[in-house]
């Protein structure tokens, strides 16, 4: 039963990564977060704080010590504020970490706490949380994060 799931969220995520790809390259701005439309990130913001604030904080500042492994061999949930590496990914790795689950995606055997949501959370709901923590990096982040999007864009094309 488990691997149904499994592969209904890997044909899920694809599915939505199909759609977020076609955005991408529909002529909008670089990636497909609506961080810029308050009624998203608003909804986003409640979502986070719901699904996410549990281990990765109330205000986005991550666990203690998240770069130094556990004695299980765990890293702690990252920031996800301008001091954490989350901008430092494409708009689709961030939602596809976000659906799928950090082990997912790196695979090799790396050891992580962060499930995937794709059978918790909506597709849109994924885009409104990840607008949520981009709205809130300062403006030189997000520019960053803008340009990471474009190259990412031209390597899909």
């Amino acid at each position: 039963m488990k691997k149904i799931y499994c592969a209904a969220a890997a044909v899920a995520t694809l599915g939505f990564g199909g759609f977020a790809w076609a955005q991408m390259n529909a002529g909008q701005s670089p990636g497909i977060l609506p961080y810029d439309e308050p009624a998203r990130v608003a909804n986003g913001a409640t979502i986070y704080a719901e699904n996410c604030a549990a281990c990765h904080g109330a205000d986005l500042e991550g666990q203690p010590n998240w770069k130094d492994r556990d004695a299980a061999g765990y890293l702690p949930a990252p920031p996800h504020d301008e001091t954490g590496h989350t901008w430092h990914h494409d708009d689709i790795l961030l939602v596809r970490i976000t659906a799928l689950g950090t082990e997912a995606i790196v695979g090799g055997g790396y050891k992580s706490n962060m499930m995937g949501f794709a059978e918790v959370l909506s597709a849109d709901e994924i885009l409104d949380v990840l607008a949520y923590i981009k709205s809130t990096w300062p403006p030189q982040v997000v520019e960053t994060h803008n340009q990471i999007n474009a190259r990412a864009q031209v390597f899909r094309n």
